[in-house]
Formats: C-alpha cells, sequence, structure tokens
C-alpha cells in the first residue's frame, strides 16, 4: 500500500541538555495516519520523561479517535509533570482529518485555495496541561485533498513562521526552515510538517 503522507520533522534541545522534551509521532493505520506534538512541560530529562510516556500510549493506540487519545495520555501522565498535546487523525477513506490540542502546541493546515492562494485554517487549542487539568475536549473535522500540509509547532519556536508558508515546499525541507529560522533560544522547540498524500487510485 502507498503512503498516505510524506513528512518531515526538526527537533532542538535547550542549551546544554542533550534530550527535548519536545517529541513527535506520525503513525499510520489501516487507512489513515496519526500526526502527534507533544511538549513536555519545561526542558530537561523531566520534560522528555512526561513526553515519551504520552509517545507510548499514541504509539500503542494511534487508530483511536483523538479525543480519547488524550484522556488515555492523561491518566498515563499523571505520575509525570504532564505534558501539553496536539492531535491529527488522517481518516483517508473519508478525505478528511480529525484534530484537538491541549495546551499551546499550535496546529496549522494549508490547502489550495484554487486560485494559486493558500488557506490557512489554525487548530482551535484549548488551555489545560495533559496529566494535570484535561479540558472539556472538541475535536473539529475537516476535509483534506491530496497537497494539503499540516504543520504542528511547539512554543520554542516564534509563530511568524505561518507567514510566508507555500504548498509546494517538501516537508522536511520545510521543517528544517522553521527551525532554523523561528527558533527562540528559550526552550525546546519542534516543528513536524506533514503533506496529506491520500489514497493511490486504483
Amino acid at each position: 500500500m502507498s503512503p498516505i503522507v510524506e513528512w518531515g520533522f526538526a527537533t532542538r534541545a535547550l542549551g546544554e541538555y542533550e534530550e527535548s522534551g519536545d517529541l513527535c509521532l506520525v503513525k499510520p493505520f489501516p487507512n489513515g495516519v496519526l500526526v502527534a506534538a507533544i511538549d513536555g512541560l519545561g526542558h530537561g530529562p523531566k520534560a522528555a520523561e512526561a513526553s515519551k510516556a504520552a509517545l507510548g500510549v499514541l504509539t500503542s493506540h494511534a487508530q483511536k479517535p483523538p479525543d480519547l487519545l488524550l484522556k488515555l495520555c492523561h491518566e498515563e501522565l499523571k505520575r509525570t509533570r504532564g505534558a501539553v498535546i496536539s492531535l491529527a487523525s488522517f481518516n483517508a477513506l473519508a478525505g478528511t482529518v480529525t484534530w484537538v490540542g491541549v495546551g499551546n502546541v499550535k496546529g496549522l493546515l494549508l490547502s489550495s485555495n484554487g486560485r494559486g492562494g493558500v488557506e490557512r485554517e489554525w487548530l482551535l487549542l484549548r488551555g489545560g496541561v495533559v496529566g494535570y487539568n484535561l479540558p472539556n475536549l472538541y475535536p473539529a473535522v475537516l476535509p483534506v485533498r491530496a497537497g494539503d500540509m499540516l504543520i504542528f509547532a511547539t512554543d520554542g519556536l516564534r509563530s511568524i513562521f505561518a507567514e510566508e508558508l507555500t504548498l509546494g515546499e517538501p516537508p522536511q525541507q520545510m521543517a528544517d526552515r522553521i527551525l532554523a529560522g523561528y527558533f527562540r533560544g528559550t526552550d525546546d522547540a519542534l516543528v513536524v510538517v506533514v503533506r496529506y498524500l491520500g489514497l493511490e487510485k486504483p
């Protein structure tokens, strides 16, 4: 089976720390793909511990709905300092993406407006911390077409990265460019870029 997405990511730990507390996941499942960006609170080993705990849950249950995944992560992360997490689940059969976020991991969906321009849809984030105080979750479902791009970025990056993005740039090149140009230098940083390809037509 052909891949449903192509993707790339870039990350940088703060200062002297070798391990980043910001992690990402792109996990295929039958006719779909889960995309996650996780920011363990703070930085250093304790932040990485929280992110790894969430990553384990998401990897094991990738096919489940994003709101249920966040609830599962919430239970697992109660023994850690917690994390902020944004999730997006692509359903290639329906041509949709379902996304939800707790905290401040920014989510952006880029799509063509049919006139050579780009439309931008931002993920509506809910305040809270997974593992500490989980808010009411209201996942949004959006249509996606081949060529649309999803970007998740943690708060170690300045949000103005979105102003000059285009659909034509390869995902890994875009991720590297965003990290190089918009790293704050005050926290761990991560950006994951995913291009939706859809199902291969027979």
